[in-house]
């Protein structure tokens, strides 16, 4: 196979991590902000997205930086667009958060 859709198809699978691992991270704290056990929602999150993301780093790059690289590109170009994509609108203004009580 040539070099430029090598390079495309390691720049393809990046950005797939890249919306798997940052969608996931959107989705963990959605759900781990309401959830009785937290922690064990962020940690758990935590450790299969980056497992998955180090494996799909390790095989999309087949041993040469010139993949790993553009596995990198894509996957940074994916967080910009799932920034983007999860941005609360405009008219929308995050609900502040409640203070803490503390013991008197």
């Amino acid at each position: 196979m040539s070099e430029a859709p090598t390079l495309l198809l390691a720049w393809l699978e990046g950005g797939l991590l890249g919306a798997v691992f940052f969608g996931g991270l959107w989705w963990t704290v959605r759900k781990g902000a309401s959830s009785p056990r937290p922690a064990l929602w962020f940690f758990g999150s935590g450790l299969a997205r980056m497992s998955l993301t180090l494996v799909g780093f390790y095989f999309a790059s087949g041993g040469h930086w010139q993949r790993l690289l553009a596995c990198l590109l894509g996957f940074v170009m994916a967080r910009i667009v799932v920034l983007r994509l999860t941005r609360p609108s405009a008219g929308t203004s995050p609900r502040p958060a409640s203070e803490a009580s503390h013991a008197p």
